[in-house]
């Protein structure tokens, strides 16, 4: 899908994509929204030294971004492995402020991300290795158990059959106990299929300019 790079309030970038008429991000702030969902509600409630990151639309590599750079300061290892049907243009992607935004030293791990082959891992640093799939989630089985989830789907009104009970139920049969599942999303019927497939469901505040988030648990 073709998109066009914008700025967002708190200075970074996102992408416009004009076919579905979305952004990859909250025009209120890029940075500020996916550390809000994913790493304060999501990965930093993980208490375990060793991580299981399953992510659920790679985009512009932001999320994967933060969790590495949340890797380094923690010292907690990660394994991070990202589904995306429809990769961002590789020029594009390197175009991006992220880096400058959040950790200048870490350009070249930002890059190396993005120009990294596809369904193979790579060892970004250390702490924090990638695997980016490039697979249509409503085909995908997992080949791991995860310890966090990060579901940064299209929203479902554009994307509805990425946020159904079936796909729920897939990832909560990946989980570890104890495992959490954060988006972005807090409808009601998102909450309800969550709830079916087993996650204990929290609403919790949302970022800038968004009342509410949705968090899961799974027991």
């Amino acid at each position: 899908m073709k998109s066009e790079l914008i700025l967002t309030e708190d200075g970074s970038n996102s992408l416009y994509v004009p076919e579905i008429d979305e952004c990859y991000h909250s025009s209120h702030g890029a940075i500020q929204e996916s550390r809000h969902i994913f790493i304060e509600a999501g990965l930093k409630q993980c208490r375990k030294s060793e991580i299981n990151v399953l992510e659920v639309g790679f985009g512009t590599g932001l999320n994967a971004f933060l969790t590495m750079i949340e890797a380094e300061r923690s010292g907690k290892r990660i394994q991070y492995v990202s589904l995306e049907k429809y990769p961002v243009e590789t020029e594009k992607a390197l175009r991006l402020n992220y880096p400058e935004e959040l950790s200048p030293g870490k350009r070249s791990c930002f890059e190396l991300m993005h120009l990294s082959a596809w369904n193979k891992k790579v060892q970004v640093t250390p702490f924090f290795s990638l695997e980016k799939t490039e697979a249509d989630f409503t085909q995908y089985t997992p080949e791991h158990k995860f310890d966090v989830i990060f579901f940064d789907a299209f929203s479902p009104e554009k994307q509805p059959e990425m946020w159904t009970q079936e796909r729920f139920e897939l990832i909560y049969r990946h989980c570890n106990h104890g495992a959490m599942l954060t988006t972005y999303c807090a409808k009601g019927d998102v909450r309800r299929s969550m709830q079916a497939a087993g996650f204990i469901v929290e609403r919790l505040a949302g970022p800038q300019g968004k009342r509410e988030i949705l968090r899961g648990i799974r027991q």
